[in-house]
Formats: C-alpha cells, structure tokens, sequence
C-alpha cells in the first residue's frame, strides 16, 4: 500500500491504470534519476497529448489522466493530470496545481463562449525533485506554439516552468492573478464551481474545432 499521498493513485491522477503506466515508462525510456524521468514525462504529455481548450469533459472521467492519454489531447486540466499520473507511475512524487491566470492570446470562438480573457482554474503539475517541489506547465505542444508564435515552455526539472508574460514576438500572453494551491488529487467540484460562475456558456463549444479556428485566424 502507497502511503505517501504524492505517489499513491487517485480516481482521477490514476497512476495505476496500464496505459498510463506503458506511457510513463515509454517516455522515461533508461532514465534512472527522478530529475531526468520528470524532464521526460513533461514533454511526452506536453507533444503527444495536443491541447485542445474547446473539447472539455467535467465528468470524473473526462478529467482524468487516462482519459487525456486515450483522447490524444485534452485541456490544462487533464494534461496537469496525466504528467502527474506518469510521474507517479515511475515513482516521482507529483501533485496538481491551480492558478487563474489572464489569457491576451485566444481565439474569437472562445472569447465570445466564455465571456473573458481570465481563465479559471488553469491547471499545472508540481514534481518533487529532491526535496523541492518544482512548478511544470505541459499545456501548450510545440506544433501549437508554432501557429501561435509563442516560444516553447521548457522544463529543466530545476526551474519553475510556468507560461511566459510574453509571446514569442513581444506581445502581452499571460498573467497569474491568483494560485490556488497544489493538491493531491484533480479538484474537480472547484472547477466545476467555477465553471458555472464565469463560463455559463462553454457547452456552446460543442464540437468546434479548434485546430481550424487556429489556422484560420491565430490567436489575437
């Protein structure tokens, strides 16, 4: 029994499931220190699970990081999850974290579905190293960052590495307001409280696509 609750599985940071862990030791590959296998797991989630803001399930499950891996993309939330999952699958102590943080990049389809630049409830991985828990955000894969001009976020297993204040070309992308906190499990029923104060309207994402939205009009 894993008593330690940064390594033990949870419903939805289910570090037990087989896919998760074929993920997780396929993405190490022959890495044997915690440091080297978190820099791993970070950008296996981060270019093989495609972010996808418009495609989002609040359910327990939709949440979750098999689900993420099964889908092949997901939003912050269950890539948070997933990096957390495979990171306990080999043994790296994890958590999930949560921020709102003002967006200046977006697509006019999800302005006009969520009625803000502030996003709530933006979810990161913390990864203990060491002794020391290090800030990881897998959200943005590199195809993405290529359409957006954003500059790839990087991971150095020593260094926070949360979104940058500034694109690729000098333009304003994000701001933190407010850091929730770093917990054990996915918090759904805050985000789902959150959810339905500030985007009433998000189900009308529907089955829009956001890959087309992006090449056809950037972010602005």
């Amino acid at each position: 029994m894993i008593t330690d609750p940064a390594l033990a599985p949870t419903a939805m940071i289910n570090s037990d499931h087989p896919d998760v862990i074929a993920f997780a030791h396929a993405a190490i590959g022959d890495a044997a220190d915690e440091k080297t296998q978190a820099i791993r797991i970070y950008y296996a989630v981060r270019d093989k699970i495609r972010y996808d803001p418009y495609r989002v399930d609040l359910s327990e499950a939709g949440l979750s990081a098999s689900r993420a891996l099964s889908n092949g993309y997901g939003s912050c939330v269950p890539k948070a999850a997933l990096m957390a999952a495979a990171c306990r699958a080999v043994g790296v102590g994890a958590r999930v974290g949560y921020a709102d943080v003002y967006n200046h990049l977006s697509t006019q389809r999800l302005r006009e579905a969520i009625g803000t630049d502030i996003y709530y409830f933006h979810g990161y991985t913390s990864v203990r190293i060491g002794d020391r828990w290090i800030k990881a955000t897998p959200t943005f894969n590199v195809e993405l960052c290529a359409k957006l001009k954003l500059a790839t976020l990087e991971f150095d297993g020593e260094n926070d590495s949360i979104f940058h204040p500034f694109s690729a070309d000098g333009a304003r992308h994000m701001e933190y307001l407010q850091f929730h906190g770093e917990f054990d499990d996915v918090q759904r029923s805050s985000i789902l409280a959150a959810y339905a104060e500030h985007y009433p309207n998000f189900e009308v994402l529907g089955t829009a696509d956001w890959d087309r939205d992006i090449e056809r009009e950037g972010a602005a």
